[in-house]
């Protein structure tokens, strides 16, 4: 099982952008987190087989309708075994 390290970056905080995370997470089955960095982005530790992670940063990579996503990049980490996806500060 693979894990992913995931940065999105544009007008993505106070817009609802983590909690859109945590329910296509729970929704697909994803393990991890999502939070905002102090630089304005919001950083994603995703954890599930690679069609999954795919298919969710897919989803992620356009964010909530108020967003505006500008960059996103993402690089395959070391798996944590999460047991679940939470919000994180």
């Amino acid at each position: 099982m693979p894990a992913f390290f995931i940065k999105i970056y544009g007008h993505v905080q106070g817009v609802g952008f983590r909690y859109f995370t945590y329910k296509i997470a729970r929704r697909l089955g994803v393990t991890g987190y999502v939070k905002n960095a102090d630089d304005g982005s919001v950083h994603i530790h995703a954890e599930a087989d690679r069609d999954t992670l795919n298919d969710f940063l897919n989803q992620v990579s356009r964010g909530p309708s108020m967003a505006i996503v500008t960059d996103v990049e993402y690089q395959e980490v070391a798996v944590e075994n999460f047991k679940s996806f939470e919000i994180t500060d």
